[in-house]
């Protein structure tokens, strides 16, 4: 939780200009600086490469998770939650006589008597990140979110004694798992009450009373945006239906001109899409889907390039197009499945006392199915997968006899990490990572009931358990 001294910095709109809780944000910057701010490369301290002991280095791999490359996105998410903030705050300037009305009566029972600046008018719009598990989205916000100040303290501005003093600039809370309006209503009390240094107060026992108490906070607390993570674990049966989820959110909105950011898994998209004015609320402010990077675009390029300078391997692997394109067909473009599986391709070289630690697409595979065993299951891996193709003209498409020549000068003989037959590969990595193999064997004790008969290798032969031409077999 980041928190700052308030620096002003003169707002470019005449209409932001001496409000505060506007001039205290970052000053404006141009996508490039922004995306440099939003980045984190790894440090590699290549050094450790030439550690002896493997399991400095394998201890080493654990920083890939650590490894941000933003993409034209993130800016543009970016802007969209400035905007939004500044927007919401126009109308909180804390030296207006309609902040105080604001503050101390209930939005919908303002005072009788309207103050000189007019009846407080919430001013706030919504905005909708939607993608896959794996895609960026969590990474994104956290970047977007730690740029910007968490609480900002006022005291003078401009030689004018502030009378608040704290300015909450977002809050992040997450659904759990089937959580319920009254949850995520828990988690949101809980969150503004850390930010502002709060002690613990009795929740109310009814949602019109916990909602009460979140106006209570968000005005004293002068919130910026709240963003909601994971709004697809949100179990709608509790909450009394996705309508009434929905009209629960936007009235935060409504009443209290708070911004919101909803970023979820699909289906909650379609969700969203069922009514109109929940549409049109949900994308008010912008609304963006994350997809899984594609193969053709530079955006790919970029991320393998910077994931995979980060190696501890005691040789340096070069990256080559084949390696990307393995990469590419095995994460399809999910920058969570590549992180795990080059660290895992990482991971097994280094601990394997007989590997000569080169990272070829044979060592990917075997990765691929230790490191993404139950996902690579999954029917939207398998539909994704269906869909996704090489671009034409690839330069390592190699024969399979092209493959088998080159095989022994890549991988050592004695390695038993890499299959040593190229036409066993896609079998060994099949069984490698499958999650139901007791089923697939039909009798767990058949060597031990072979070893009590006289004819046990005849009856191997037999039921095709023993293979005298295992190559025919895959023809």
């Amino acid at each position: 939780m980041r928190k700052v001294d308030a620096e002003y910095h003169e707002a470019i709109l005449p209409e932001y200009r001496g409000n505060p809780f506007i001039e205290a944000l970052p000053p404006k910057l141009g996508a490039e600086d922004l995306l440099e701010k939003f980045s984190n490369y790894v440090d590699l301290d290549e050094h450790i490469r030439d550690n002896p002991d493997p399991l400095i280095r394998e201890e080493y791999t654990i920083r890939l998770k650590q490894l941000r490359q933003p993409f034209f996105i993130y800016y543009e998410c970016f802007r969209a939650i400035e905007t939004a903030i500044k927007d919401g705050y126009s109308r909180k300037n804390p030296f207006s006589p309609t902040t105080s009305q604001f503050l101390h009566y209930p939005v919908d029972k303002p005072p009788e008597v309207a103050p000189s600046s007019g009846f407080f008018v919430p001013k706030a719009e919504t905005i909708t990140i939607i993608g896959e598990s794996g895609v960026g989205k969590t990474c994104m916000l956290e970047q977007i979110l730690n740029y910007l100040p968490h609480v900002i303290k006022h005291d003078v501005y401009h030689g004018q004694k502030l009378e608040y003093t704290k300015q909450v600039v977002w809050v992040k809370v997450e659904c759990s798992r089937n959580s319920s309006v009254r949850e995520l209503c828990e988690d949101i009390i809980f969150s503004l009450d850390l930010a502002m240094n709060q002690p613990k107060e009795p929740l109310a026992a009814t949602i019109s009373g916990l909602l009460w108490q979140i106006e209570q906070r968000i005005k004293s607390s002068f919130l910026g945006v709240l963003v909601i993570d994971e709004m697809q674990r949100l179990e709608l049966k509790k909450t009394g239906g996705e309508n009434n989820l929905l009209n629960f959110l936007h009235k935060l909105v409504n009443k209290l001109g708070v911004p919101l950011v909803f970023c979820a898994n699909p289906p909650f998209d379609k969700t969203l899409s069922k009514q109109l004015k929940a549409a049109r609320r949900a994308e008010s402010a912008g609304y963006f889907e994350f997809e899984p990077l594609t193969r053709e675009s530079g955006e790919w390029d970029v991320f393998i390039g910077e994931l995979w300078e980060i190696q501890w391997t005691k040789v340096y692997n070069e990256l080559t197009p084949e390696l990307s394109d393995k990469m590419y067909k095995l994460s399809l473009g999910n920058l969570d499945i590549a992180h795990r599986i080059y660290r895992e391709a990482q991971r097994m070289v280094i601990l394997d006392p007989l590997a000569d630690e080169r990272i070829t697409p044979a060592v990917l595979d075997i990765a691929y199915a230790r490191a993404c065993k139950l996902s690579r299951n999954t029917p939207e891996i398998q539909t994704l997968r269906e869909s996704v193709s090489l671009p034409t003209g690839n330069r390592n498409q190699n024969s399979p006899k092209e493959l088998e020549l080159s095989a022994p000068t890549r991988t050592p003989i004695a390695d038993v990490t890499r299959p040593q037959h190229p036409e066993f590969e896609s079998s060994i990595v099949e069984l490698l990572g499958a999650v139901d193999l007791p089923d697939r064997i039909a009798n767990p004790c058949l060597f031990q009931d072979i070893a009590e008969q006289d004819e046990g290798f005849s009856l191997l032969k037999g039921t095709n358990t023993v293979l005298d031409d295992p190559l025919g077999e895959l023809k």
